[in-house]
């Protein structure tokens, strides 16, 4: 196992791998920009190295600084959390080559072929994962993309090669909007990803979003622990999720969660790992989406209904260990959702509201988990993302859960900004998403805000 772990983050998920990595005995560094000089990953660490100013491509996007921090401070692995460069295929490769440090994640190579979703569906295909109906390379004009729709019908999805997150997809209802779309989609994809190149897929009009969580050793190891369901999405954006996914039955809950266990073993991929997926619940037809390849935001409602603590699975993967346990030993138990509290006025179109945190009490109690990476006090810096913390609510079943997390969500006691509560509240009252009826449009289409 490592002697000291660098975390090349900051918040929430610096404090979770420092906190874990904390419990192994290994001893941590957190890095810091002059906006996070005390901020609370950089108390709970056991050192802590500047590495720049407050603006994030000077610091937490500065590769070299951060391994030089890594130097000084003697840790011979790096842990990206997630955001800024743990999908950075670059990064992972120069951790790899430097001396005597250790990359806490998936393979560089492996990051590059699933960060090209072509390449990505390609290699999912090939195992068998079924995908949606889609080019089979990038697309360059507008002829392509008609010719494309003219097969498939409308609406059809431009998307960028190397996108995620909403970023570059364009979903184009006719011919009239394919050469603005394309132009749109290309230029997203170029100023989010450095890559202008994009590809076509048939767009699914009422999916669920559901994906499953992976492990995988440098045995060949590989394991899923089931599925989340993030369907309350906000422009691609995921605000609330949960697990079980309450939309699949047994059958194809395990068929799904196989797929992408079988998708990643025969890639070659090795350490923590989520595949997305497209869920059709009228036609009971799922198809691949993407790999994302590193630690998630919601990885804490699958640590909750099956005991497993992901964050520590990957330190142990990357430390060269197998995995301990079998597919047959992941049991999970009951049901769990995460509420992403941000410092953002969602009356205001989800302004961000930096500030200092005047009063901050999370909720406490049975079923109910606090990943923060503040305390009260603490600057929400304008910076950065506004991100608070994720509150996490488990029970016995969904109705307990929904019930439960009522209750959590009006005992929190935040002043000095305004949050995302009261959408969390209202989506809870609201009876569509009670009721299981929601898709991936529910917010921007069926959801009709707050009062």
């Amino acid at each position: 196992m490592f002697d000291t772990v660098l975390v090349a983050n900051r918040g929430e998920i610096a404090v979770r791998v420092i906190q874990a990595a904390q419990e192994l005995g290994i001893e941590t560094v957190a890095i810091y920009s002059d906006a996070d000089e005390t901020a609370k990953h950089v108390r709970h660490a056991d050192v802590a190295a500047h590495v720049g100013p407050s603006v994030a491509r000077k610091s937490y996007l500065e590769q070299e600084a951060i391994l030089e921090a890594a130097r000084e401070t003697g840790a011979d692995a790096i842990h990206p959390g997630y955001g800024f460069l743990a999908e950075s295929e670059s990064f992972a490769r120069c951790v790899e080559e430097a001396e005597g440090i250790t990359w806490i994640g998936p393979p560089a190579d492996v990051m590059a072929e699933f960060g090209e979703k072509t390449e990505s569906r390609a290699i999912m295909q090939d195992a068998g994962v079924p995908v949606v109906p889609g080019t089979s390379g990038t697309v360059d004009s507008p002829a392509e993309v008609r010719a494309f729709a003219d097969e498939h019908g409308y609406p059809v999805a431009i998307k960028a090669d190397g996108g995620g997150g909403g970023r570059g997809l364009k979903v184009v209802e006719d011919e009239s909007e394919i050469e603005a779309a394309l132009e749109e989609a290309r230029r997203e994809g170029e100023a989010y990803f450095g890559n202008p190149a994009v590809y076509v897929e048939k767009f699914l009009e009422n999916p669920r979003h559901v994906e499953v969580q992976v492990l995988v050793d440098a045995h060949g190891n590989a394991r899923h622990l089931y599925e989340r369901d993030c369907s309350v999405q906000r422009r691609q954006q995921k605000l609330i999720e949960e697990t079980p996914s309450p939309s699949l039955d047994e059958q194809t809950r395990e068929e799904l969660c196989a797929a992408a266990r079988q998708g990643v073993s025969e890639a070659g991929y090795v350490n923590a790992g989520t595949v997305e997926f497209l869920y059709e619940a009228a036609d009971n037809d799922f198809y691949f989406l993407e790999v994302n390849a590193r630690i998630q935001v919601e990885h804490t409602i699958t640590e909750a209904v099956t005991g497993i603590d992901v964050v520590k699975q990957q330190l142990h993967i990357a430390a060269g260990e197998e995995l301990t346990f079998t597919q047959a030993d992941v049991e999970p138990r009951g049901a769990a959702m995460e509420f992403r509290i941000n410092a953002e006025d969602p009356r205001n179109d989800f302004a961000p509201t930096p500030g200092t945190l005047e009063t901050y009490r999370p909720p406490t109690g049975m079923g109910v988990r606090v990943d923060d990476g503040v305390d009260q006090g603490d600057r929400i810096s304008p910076y950065y993302d506004s991100l608070i913390g994720k509150y996490v609510v488990s029970g016995q079943d969904r109705e307990e859960v929904l019930a439960r997390s009522r209750r959590v969500l009006e005992e929190a006691e935040i002043d000095g900004v305004s949050t995302t509560i009261p959408f969390h509240l209202a989506v809870l009252a609201d009876e569509q998403f009670r009721e299981n009826e929601h898709t991936t449009k529910y917010l921007d289409e069926q959801f009709d805000g707050l009062e």
